[in-house]
């Protein structure tokens, strides 16, 4: 299986993070923006690919605030852009039936949850933040793609996303970075906000499963079956930190609770029973083993990571979770 990857190399991205498979046969990157429409025509006459997934978007909510406009060109104009230059790449191919658009999607979308039930395909869109809102448009885009012009589209709605590689200003290696460096660990509100949690190699995992075997113009939750609140995840990574890098106290005397974000959505919960009783999936981490392994690999690759925050200017609410 070849595949092109085409990124815009915004401050999230790092080329460092592709090393072992750069030069690899099978791999190809070009660097490029979803919203510049004639490049991407001739991406796909170039490379003629079976399936796009569409992976690229603005995600951080906190930036969302302060700077939507980001989120509105990239997240909608740019999903808008790729779905045109795909669905211009399929008509000329005479619509294959194997073609698949695959848009990955969040569970923010489905806006906020009380203290039980979850989240289903069928849940009404209800999103809270800029961000979701985004989101939830560029999904709506996609549905009617495949609902006005027949493109074969899959979407997938994944809970939060945990692991190597992400970019160190999500909940869990902010913690990390803040408390290896001795500084406050600030928490929005009393940190009771709930999420449920999916090892980022579950999710790949997930994707394929969908794009090989999904049915076409079908929904997918996919989700790590794994809740737990901000606060516990960050005690937990405490516990972690403190059996394998023991400072003078316990890294929990760095917790910090700061004033609540607007629209800070109160818990997420995700049924994914679709994807398993359809395709069969299931995710085969634990939070425990999933949040060892990340502790571990951030750990082991400092450099990476702090090599991304110098770079980054990432604002006055970067490091706030």
């Amino acid at each position: 299986m070849s595949v092109l990857n085409y990124d815009a190399l915004t401050y999230a991205s790092s080329k460092e993070s592709l090393s072992s498979v750069t030069g690899k046969t099978l791999y190809s990157f070009v660097q490029g923006d979803i919203k510049d429409r004639s490049k991407l025509d001739q991406l796909f006459v170039n490379f003629a690919p079976d399936a796009v997934i569409n992976v690229a978007a603005e995600t951080h909510v906190d930036r969302s605030i302060d700077h939507p406009e980001v989120f509105i060109e990239t997240n909608i104009l740019g999903t808008f852009s790729l779905l045109q230059a795909a669905y211009k790449y399929w008509m000329d191919r005479e619509k294959p039936s194997t073609f698949r658009f695959l848009q990955i999607s969040t569970d923010e979308v489905y806006g906020s949850l009380g203290a039980s039930g979850s989240f289903s395909e069928s849940t009404p869109y209800a999103p809270s933040s800029p961000y979701s809102a985004s989101k939830a448009s560029s999904d709506h885009l996609v549905r009617a793609w495949g609902e006005t012009y027949g493109l074969p589209i899959l979407i997938t709605n994944c809970s939060n996303n945990y692991g190597p590689f992400q970019f160190p200003e999500k909940l869990i290696p902010v913690v990390i970075n803040k408390a290896l460096s001795g500084n406050a660990i600030p928490i929005y509100g009393t940190g009771q906000n709930i999420r449920d949690w999916l090892y980022v190699e579950d999710h790949v995992d997930a994707l394929l499963t969908v794009l090989l075997n999904g049915l076409p113009n079908r929904q997918y939750n996919i989700g790590g079956n794994s809740e737990e609140s901000n606060i516990n995840i960050v005690n937990n990574i405490c516990n972690i930190l403190d059996g394998v890098m023991p400072a003078q106290k316990s890294y929990k005397d760095q917790i910090s609770f700061v004033v609540d974000r607007p629209g800070h959505d109160l818990r997420y919960a995700v049924n994914f029973s679709r994807l398993n009783k359809e395709l069969g999936w299931t995710p085969k981490h634990t939070l425990r083993d999933g949040l060892e392994k990340t502790v571990n690999w951030y750990l082991a690759n400092q450099d990476w990571w702090h090599a991304l925050l110098a770079q980054a200017n990432n604002g006055d609410r970067q490091g706030k979770i």
